[in-house]
């Protein structure tokens, strides 16, 4: 049973995430504190923070209670607030008088999808909480910030993976480039697939270890935009089939950043391209949580994050900004939680009422997908 009176504000849990070395955590102290200043109980579970360095005692004085199981924080929770998506040994809490407020990317886990489904869970996706523009085009207020810690440190990994290192084997150590080169010598070539917040990250902190960098685009306005914030020092190409095989077969680092919201992400580069790329080259696939963008590709772990396939390393880890959790868990709750504090105070039905960016965020409800990118991804 949850721990709620009629009217009273929903009883908040945070759960410790138990995904592969996800040591993110869905709230800070001081959104513990904010929560607790609108009288909503919250409950964290004790170490849930520890990996993103943030001690019990802190979320403690800040007024949360600290319970030690996770049956006691999803038992008595009305509204579980997570990072990821719930892992298999999860699903047994999930019920059907429960909102689950977290990342979903259900066009790739179609299990969870299935678990929510069959337990008439509410689930609130952040990746699909949008905010629609008066005179068109729309935003995704709680996707941005982890899309650009993200893309951030995909340059940074790929650059890392590029390095020829001694204690890899031969086909898992890579071409031997700086990105940025050195005098007298050409510096590496970075090639980024989409322009959005994932992208431009991406292409901006190449641009800043001097790397030869080109980013492709569908959307002229978003390339424009780049120009005008770059000046040049980023490439810009409208992206096309022959651009891209173009673009691929010279790239020493690509990154995949295509997305769909709420959908699954678009194949976007063959086998044949990443067959016809340098040995050694690296690609990291951003967009593998909604499904990836790469022919074939299959997410990895921090644990084990690489595997090769044509002497080109796959880097396709599901939860890139995991392993930052520090920046990514403050970043994160920046933006979730005027989300969650509308959920908690309000209840589901009259926050999504009230905001329809809310609305957009429901993925299931009642044993139904109300999303239509998600429906149409699962074919459901």
């Amino acid at each position: 049973m949850t721990d709620r009176t009629a009217g009273a504000p929903l009883v908040v849990g945070v759960p410790t995430e138990i995904k592969n070395s996800e040591h993110r955590v869905a709230i800070t102290p001081d959104g513990v504190r904010e929560l607790v200043h609108h009288a909503v109980p919250v409950l964290v579970q004790a170490g849930a923070g520890a990996g993103a360095s943030i001690t019990d005692a802190e979320y403690h004085e800040a007024g949360a209670e600290i319970v030690d199981a996770a049956t006691d924080v999803w038992g008595r929770a009305a509204l579980v607030c997570k990072v990821k998506e719930p892992q298999a040994s999860e699903f047994g809490y999930l019920r059907d008088d429960l909102v689950l407020f977290t990342y979903l990317h259900l066009a790739a886990y179609p299990e969870v999808a299935k678990a929510l489904l069959a337990a008439k869970t509410a689930a609130v996706a952040y990746e699909t909480v949008q905010i629609d523009h008066d005179g068109g085009g729309s935003a995704l207020p709680l996707l941005a910030p982890m899309s650009e810690v993200a893309g951030r440190l995909a340059t940074q990994v790929g650059a890392h993976y590029l390095m020829r290192r001694a204690d890899l084997p031969g086909q898992r150590s890579g071409r031997g480039v700086l990105l940025g080169g050195a005098p007298g010598v050409r510096p590496g070539r970075v090639v980024v697939l989409g322009a959005g917040n994932v992208g431009w990250n991406a292409a901006w902190i190449a641009a800043g270890m001097e790397a030869e960098v080109v980013l492709l685009d569908k959307n002229l306005d978003r390339l424009r935009w780049v120009d005008q914030i770059h000046k040049g020092r980023i490439m810009t190409l409208a992206s096309n089939r022959g651009a891209v095989e173009r673009a691929v077969a010279d790239a020493d680092l690509l990154i995949g950043a295509v997305l769909v919201p709420g959908g699954r992400a678009p194949m976007v580069v063959t086998d044949e391209m990443v067959a016809g790329m340098k040995p050694g080259a690296v690609l990291v696939d951003v967009a593998i949580d909604q499904g990836g963008c790469i022919e074939g590709i299959h997410e990895t772990t921090h644990t084990d994050p690489i595997y090769v396939e044509h002497d080109v390393i796959h880097y396709a880890v599901g939860n890139i900004p995991g392993a930052v959790p520090h920046t990514s868990t403050y970043a994160l709750t920046n933006a979730t939680l005027p989300y969650l504090l509308e959920l908690a105070v309000k209840g589901l039905d009259t926050a999504c009422r009230d905001d329809p960016a809310l609305g957009h965020g429901v993925n299931t409800r009642n044993g139904e997908i109300t999303h239509p990118a998600v429906a149409e991804a699962l074919a459901l």
